[in-house]
């Protein structure tokens, strides 16, 4: 598995390609920044790393605690964490619902100083308004997020399969069959068997 030096420099090298393939394709500069954001932030500190004490997890600095129910939810290399699309999905989810909890409690905060009124319908509306304005934005952001989480698993699993190769040969890349499980038989018995005397008759 490469080290998180090496997914670095994956990430930096594939970055000037990502951004030209994006312009070359959606003619935006808006959509071609957002996708290589995306793309630069999920290989180098939201990436599926994140699950164990790794440089992606150390980059968030004191902040990086919010990680800890995270790691111990998933296993390492599980679906859920370098799986493609639920990998990411799963990772924007729990950040999302973290930063709306922060974002309720400090708009309550403010409320009770200012005296505003709000209801949830509004907060509901808007919320759902920005998601529908921005739809395209945020589906590119998303797409750069999973490009940068993929660059990471796509190097694990042929850096995994490059050493299997080396050891096994072409054998290596294929799937492992399980071992069938013998069948419990039952052991013949230790007990020795009476011993039966010949008597000599005499004729």
């Amino acid at each position: 598995m490469p080290s998180g030096r090496t997914h670095d420099r994956i990430t930096l090298y594939a970055l000037p390609l990502v951004a030209g393939v994006t312009l070359w394709q959606s003619r935006s500069s808006n959509v071609t920044l957002l996708v290589a954001g995306g793309f630069l932030f999920g290989g180098l500190m939201f990436g599926p790393d994140l699950d164990i004490y790794s440089l992606q997890y150390q980059r968030w600095g004191f902040l990086r605690w919010i990680w800890l129910p995270y790691q111990r939810s998933l296993r390492h290399r599980s679906f859920l964490s370098h799986g493609p699309i639920i990998g990411t999905t799963l990772r924007v989810l729990y950040l999302s619902c973290l930063l709306a909890v922060l974002a309720l409690f400090v708009l309550l905060i403010v409320a009770k100083l200012w005296n505003l009124t709000f209801t949830w319908q509004d907060v509901g509306e808007n919320v759902g308004r920005s998601l529908t304005n921005y739809s395209t934005e945020f589906l590119a952001l998303f797409l750069g997020l999973e490009l940068g989480a993929m660059s990471h698993s796509l190097s694990d699993w042929s850096g995994s399969a490059y050493k299997r190769f080396q050891k096994q040969g072409i054998r290596g890349l294929l799937p492992s069959s399980k071992p069938k499980k013998r069948k419990a038989t039952s052991r013949p018995s230790r007990r020795s068997k009476p011993r039966i005397s010949k008597s000599r008759t005499k004729q």
